[in-house]
């Protein structure tokens, strides 16, 4: 990173961050001459097992679906991040397949992870060594009996203690990493438990136990902190706490074991909104972090430890308020970055992350009556469930009576028109057509000085009908290494909102720093209103001016309505609206009309803009970056962006109305 990115980085934190940092800086020092020493361990038991019946729980189809990736996994086959690998029977460990680069040996403090060209893509190399998909071998095992797959997770792990010395290389940077691959290591021992070579794997290899040492002894040395302190604080915390528990083998267990409680229980209540709502905004790390506090509070339950109640009430609150958000086909709002990561894969493809989550937390916590229906079945929820005590079934937590429509500390409203659920908000007549699902986002920046995950994205609006994108929030796609796209899918012409004069209303200082946040408040919410539900909110990231919106959303009419309104000087104007992969346009002068097909059925709908504009629409132009769609990390397809452009003091207003029509022709 250049000279200045480090001095717009100090700038972000504060003096006891500061400091933290020249220790850590410090002891990295230290350790490069003279690195802790294992201390020997005799009479090493794994007791962390699962308990009778539970894989018997495990339904029938997420079985199969589990074996079935298991399999593929066993010819080699994955995808990480868009990128197909045939490699995985004997992996090279330091290897980035997308750029072909291999990541240079050393000490790990100076491996520069950052940078493309020296080392290749670092997310391409980090992510299987991860575990996680040793966790779908090893619960193929379990579910199977199938010593193939026992036999392959301990060649693997054997492999990669082997070219991964403690220290040495690319995957002893980052504690997220070491974090989440400590949890997967204890799931996989716990899967593996009736195979005969368990133990000698594990707790009867010296080289195996200097590595959950070294992992924990890293964590408690070199926590994220101050600024950092996000969704990578909560893994380190969870992952350090779970092996703790369940690698009680140490002479520091139990001291890390508090001290890793204890991070746990600040940072899941630091990260997390008292609505529940993930205070990164990012909805994807939303899903991490509940995931990484479920499984930690599970080998706290399985070891029978205690655990504050502050950390169970947080996971309900994430969980209901997951329950609140989705829209009628589970999906979340797509807002802030999202890069695919996950606490805890004991599943096969085609299970969906959401219902996993929303079944687990009603397995624990009870599903509230307004929760949607969550079909389909998974692996990782009675195993889970068998572990973990339930919480707040009794009544004696008070959470919400109705589906809460609007988030005040987090900034973020769902209106809503037709669907299934919800039908307590909604005229009768109204049950059984397409939900109408618009997000509305007024809420603060990001999380901490840096809101590393945040985009510039306030009083955008994101609309599906009937879980179909219309008006897309397109994602994220990437993190290092593609400087123009990731600044593109961050800014605010890439979301469906207002730009003055090409800029951002945040100001970045980096690919995961903001140097000037947007101040976004909302003044008008009403979603109990007869028929229409109504927000309005502002910010002020174009200081002196001001931007203003309004959104209406008519059950009856089946109509959205959008005003936009810039009070200050005279700026040039881009208002842009993104729509979904699936939907096509017919832009006509400032009419445009979408079509797209649902379930084999043709649907349509009519974007008539603000006629004070001039429209044009863009798709997957690369000069500079615009009209793009990312499903997922490492993944775009070209979609349509309509982008009009004027004076601000044309017109005080621009009014937009999104009208939901029948099947087309």
């Amino acid at each position: 990173m250049s000279a200045g990115w480090y001095l717009r980085r100090l700038s972000a934190m504060g003096p006891q961050e500061v400091a933290g940092r020249v220790g850590d800086a410090v002891r990295r020092r230290r350790w490069r001459s003279a690195p802790p020493p294992c201390p020997p361990v005799a009479g090493a038991r794994f007791t962390a097992v699962l308990p009778a019946g539970a894989l018997a729980a495990v339904p029938p189809d997420a079985a199969k679906r589990l074996l079935a990736e298991a399999d593929r996994l066993m010819d080699g086959h994955a995808e990480y991040f868009g990128v197909v690998r045939d490699d995985l029977v004997a992996p090279d460990w330091w290897r980035d397949p997308r750029t072909g680069r291999r990541a240079p040996d050393g000490y790990a403090f100076d491996v520069p992870y950052r940078d493309e060209d020296a080392v290749g893509d670092i997310k391409q190399i980090w992510e299987p060594s991860r575990h996680q998909y040793l966790t779908v071998l090893a619960a193929a095992y379990a579910l199977s009996g199938n010593e193939r797959y026992a036999e392959r997770v301990a060649e693997h792990l054997r492999s990669w203690w082997a070219a991964n010395p403690p220290l040495r290389g690319v995957h002893w940077i980052s504690g997220i990493e070491l974090g989440i691959r400590l949890l997967s290591w204890v799931w996989v021992r716990r899967l593996l438990d009736g195979w005969p070579g368990a133990a000698v794997l594990f707790e009867g290899d010296p080289v195996a136990r200097e590595q959950i040492w070294h992992h924990q002894r890293w964590l408690a040395a070199f926590p994220s902190r101050g600024s950092s302190a996000n969704n990578h604080a909560v893994a380190e915390a969870a992952g350090q706490f779970a092996a703790a528990c369940a690698f009680d083998w140490f002479p520091s267990s139990a001291r890390w074991r508090t001290g890793a409680l204890r991070s746990l229980e600040r940072h899941l209540r630091g990260n997390t909104f008292p609505s529940g709502l993930n205070r990164e905004l990012a909805t994807e790390y939303h899903g991490l972090v509940l995931e990484l506090g479920l499984a930690a509070v599970a080998e706290a339950d399985a070891a029978a430890l205690p655990v504050p109640g502050t950390v169970r009430l947080v996971l309900l609150r994430m969980t209901d308020a997951l329950a609140a958000v989705v829209d009628d086909r589970l999906r979340p709002p797509r807002q802030g970055d999202a890069d695919d990561g996950h606490g805890l894969v004991l599943d096969g493809a085609g299970t969906d992350r959401w219902a996993s989550l929303l079944a687990t937390g009603g397995a624990v916590f009870g599903r509230l009556p307004w929760w949607p229906a969550v079909p389909g079945t998974d692996v990782r929820t009675p195993l889970l469930a068998a572990l973990l005590r339930p919480y707040g079934t009794d009544g004696t937590v008070v959470r919400p009576a109705r589906r809460p429509a609007h988030f005040a500390d987090a900034g973020l409203t769902v209106l809503r028109a037709g669907g299934g659920s919800g039908a307590e908000e909604i005229g009768a007549e109204e049950i059984g057509a397409e939900e109408i699902w618009c997000r509305c986002d007024g809420g603060p920046h990001g999380f901490l000085s840096i809101a590393a995950h945040g985009h510039a994205d306030a009083l955008s609006v994101e609309v599906r009908h009937d879980g179909v994108d219309v008006l897309a929030d397109p994602g994220t796609f990437c993190y290092h290494g593609q400087p123009a796209w990731r600044r593109y899918f961050r800014s605010t012409l890439g979301h469906n909102t207002l730009e003055l004069d090409g800029a951002d209303q945040s100001v970045s200082g980096g690919p995961f720093l903001w140097t000037r946040h947007a101040r976004s408040r909302v003044l008008v919410v009403d979603t109990a209103g007869e028929g229409v539900a109504r927000w309005c909110a502002e910010h002020d990231g174009y200081r002196p001016s001001v931007h203003r919106r309004r959104v209406e959303l008519s059950s009856a009419s089946r109509e959205l309505r959008i005003t936009d309104e810039v009070r200050g000087p005279r700026r040039a104007v881009r208002l842009a609206f993104h729509l979904g992969p699936a939907v096509a346009a017919e832009l006509t002068g400032h009419r445009a009309v979408l079509t797209w097909t649902k379930d084999g059925e043709d649907r349509r709908a009519v974007l008539d803009l603000p006629a004070e504009l001039t429209w044009r629409a863009h798709r997957g132009e690369t000069a500079p970056p615009l009209g793009w769609y990312s499903a997922g990390f490492g993944r775009k397809v070209s979609a349509t962006t309509l982008v009009g452009t004027g004076l601000s003091d044309a017109a005080r207003e621009f009014g937009t109305v999104l009208g939901f029509g029948g099947q087309e022709g």
